[in-house]
């Protein structure tokens, strides 16, 4: 299949997911295929249906809700797993079968513990009863990139002979580089005969941070496919990271020539999106979407950006979503101000939703000289993380120093509206505020992680607390944001426990 346009398939909420530590409620996988819709990905990967119940439901929900991007569902080279995905994506307007089967000595001999012909012979039947339910089905030999070449090359051409219309091609250990790639992709239009009845997709892990650069290089040698994640999270040292390789596109197209339907004015609030819901904060230097990817502070670059844009930025800040000017709110600012920069930075609220952030915003610039962007992001963050609320901070008051004992008395309001009040001691403030809500909400749990990072600069800066706890096997990320440490920890720690309580109701 020769053509100018790569197709964007997005796996986030798959393959993206599977980093340590990330764990979303369905309603949250909702939120981001909602906006991966807007985006403009081709295919989104809503999950693995076969791995649990949970899974299957929130897969089933996005092929019923999100109608224009194909939904794709990944499956074990298994009869029972195979049915399974189709359930879930039957009632997609365009769904997708993803099946995956390791081809890599490596894993053939050690793990799976079978030989080459049965592994070709079970890749090739389950691909054909993929296609008896799905015309569109797309076949991954795992470990693509160390499995020998002649054996990669029948095994793709048995599954595109059984129906498979997309064969990807995995770096699933970050493995192979550029060159190497290349030649591999290459090697497979040379020498699968077949080739042409099938679209040749590429999936690159990062753990040599080589994932985008393989992609582009596979692109450039004729794949017409390319996997990723917003933000590049992931397995281990994560994927592609899906904003890189669109805006290398769409700055490049003297070297690659191709198109994506991408709208890439949605890509920064997509970001944001994933990294408030999954806990994973942006490295301020990531590129295209990292906070100082638009910022200067040398004087010979702000000089160049004064007189011509162009001079210190190969991309402009507002095709991807990062409003080019700012305006300056402080205290005096109304809510229309507010309304309008919020709209800028791409956050449309309802009435109720721009109340609670603009009482929010009234507080902090009493606070602040000036509220920035990045002060308004965290607040609307804020706002949306409070949509799970069983139970609702409503005062935190400590006492410590150093001849003190770290005392901590917490007031909350509970589902009925009931006020809630107990004190606690602990070893330090916060350790006194949390057992204070233990002694109030009492969910067994083990907190196993505990982060605190500026928001913003300066003495009067938003600290943003990022909390996981675990509860029977399970974790849960909480997250809160205050100008006041103890009370943005106290924030996470609710958030946390509201997802658990959350997620213990739907269970029952």
């Amino acid at each position: 299949m020769s053509e100018d346009k790569v197709i964007i398939f997005d796996t986030t909420l798959r393959d993206g997911e599977q980093a340590a530590g990330a764990s979303l409620t369905v309603d949250e996988k909702l939120q981001i295929a909602r906006q991966l819709d807007k985006l403009g990905a081709d295919v989104i990967e809503a999950g693995f249906p076969y791995s649990s119940p949970g899974d299957f439901e929130c897969v089933r929900r996005i092929a019923r809700e999100i109608q224009r991007p194909i939904i794709a569902a990944l499956s074990y080279a298994q009869p029972a797993a195979i049915d399974r995905a189709w359930e879930a994506v039957k009632e997609a307007a365009h769904p997708r079968i993803h099946v995956f089967l390791s081809s890599s000595d490596l894993h053939i001999f050690y793990q799976l513990r079978k030989s080459r012909d049965e592994i070709l012979e079970i890749a090739t039947e389950m691909v054909a009863r993929a296609k008896k339910h799905c015309p569109d089905v797309e076949f991954s030999p795992m470990d693509a990139t160390r499995t020998e070449p002649e054996y990669l090359y029948r095994i793709l051409e048995s599954t595109i002979n059984a129906g498979a219309t997309t064969v990807n091609i995995p770096d699933t250990v970050g493995y192979t580089t550029p060159d190497e790639f290349y030649e591999l992709i290459r090697g497979i239009f040379a020498n699968v005969p077949n080739i042409n009845k099938a679209r040749v997709s590429v999936h690159c892990h990062n753990d040599l941070g080589l994932s985008v650069a393989n992609s582009l290089e596979a692109i450039r040698a004729g794949a017409r496919q390319v996997e990723g994640c917003i933000n590049g999270i992931g397995e281990r040292a994560g994927n592609a990271s899906l904003e890189e390789i669109v805006m290398t596109l769409a700055t490049r197209k003297d070297i690659y020539n191709v198109t994506t339907g991408v709208d890439t004015t949605q890509l920064y609030r997509t970001s944001r999106l994933v990294s408030d819901l999954t806990g994973f904060p942006v490295q301020p230097n990531k590129a295209i979407v990292g906070a100082n990817a638009f910022r200067h502070a040398s004087g010979i670059h702000q000089d160049g950006i004064i007189k011509e844009r162009t001079t210190y930025e190969i991309i402009d800040p507002r095709s991807i979503g990062v409003p080019g000017t700012q305006i300056v709110l402080g205290k005096l600012s109304g809510r229309a101000g507010l309304r309008k920069r919020l709209e800028d930075l791409g956050y449309h609220l309802n009435d109720e939703e721009l109340n609670r952030t603009f009482q929010a915003f009234k507080e902090l610039a009493d606070k602040k000289k000036e509220v920035t962007d990045r002060d308004l992001e965290a607040l609307v963050a804020e706002e949306k993380r409070g949509i799970v609320e069983t139970y609702k901070l409503d005062h935190v008051q400590v006492t410590c120093g150093d001849h003190e004992i770290p005392t901590a008395t917490v007031r909350l309001i509970d589902p009925e509206g009931k006020v809630l009040a107990d004190a606690a001691l602990g070893t330090g403030p916060v350790d006194a505020v949390y057992k204070a809500i233990n002694r109030m909400i009492v969910v067994p749990n083990k907190l196993t992680e505990f982060t605190v990072q500026s928001v913003t600069e300066g003495i009067d800066a938003i600290g943003d607390v990022t909390i996981r706890i675990e509860s029977e096997g399970k974790t849960y990320t909480g997250r809160g944001a205050s100008t006041d440490i103890i009370v943005a920890s106290a924030k996470a720690y609710v958030n946390a426990l509201n997802r658990l309580l959350s997620m213990k109701g739907s269970k029952d």
